[in-house]
């Protein structure tokens, strides 16, 4: 695969993590705040979706089109930066997966919440600050990475 193709491929999957991760996560956020049941339920479900259609094919690419473009490149995989990065990577995408288990659960919850008619509880909204505390630690660790690969320092 030529250079222009695999960092076209390794840039559209980080928008797909970046972008459509972050933008599904304010979303969730924003319809968790408002406590409206129905909306929550909406939100959970297409938040969720998003996740399996987009958010994991980048998860997966990311890494794949990584070493291609670092063998491709000749960088060593122990120069420090890249070794921060796969690391960071790794870290980040355990946090990832541990959200996307609490979105299932919470999407769960709300959708037995409409249905039985009541309203979501204190063990939703427990799920849901630490779903904030998984997202923001493994947005940061993305950001890291993102630095690291633009200027390579």
């Amino acid at each position: 695969m030529t250079y222009n193709t695999l960092i076209t491929l390794h840039i559209i999957s980080v928008i797909g993590l970046l972008g459509i991760g972050g933008g599904s996560a304010f979303y969730k956020f924003m319809a968790d705040r408002s406590k409206k049941l129905e909306v929550i339920v909406h939100t959970n479900k297409m938040v969720v979706l998003a996740d399996w259609l987009f958010t994991t094919p980048a998860v997966v690419a990311q890494p794949i089109t990584g070493v291609m473009l670092a063998n491709l490149m000749g960088y060593s995989f122990d120069t420090w930066w890249l070794l921060l990065s796969v690391n960071l990577y790794i870290f980040s995408i355990v946090l990832w997966l541990v959200a996307v288990w609490l979105q299932v659960l919470m999407k769960r919850m709300s959708m037995k919440a409409q249905k039985e008619s009541t309203v979501l509880g204190a063990d939703y909204y427990k799920l849901v600050n630490y779903w904030i505390g998984l997202g923001v630690f493994s947005a940061l660790g993305m950001g890291v990475i993102f630095y690291l690969m633009v200027f390579k320092i």
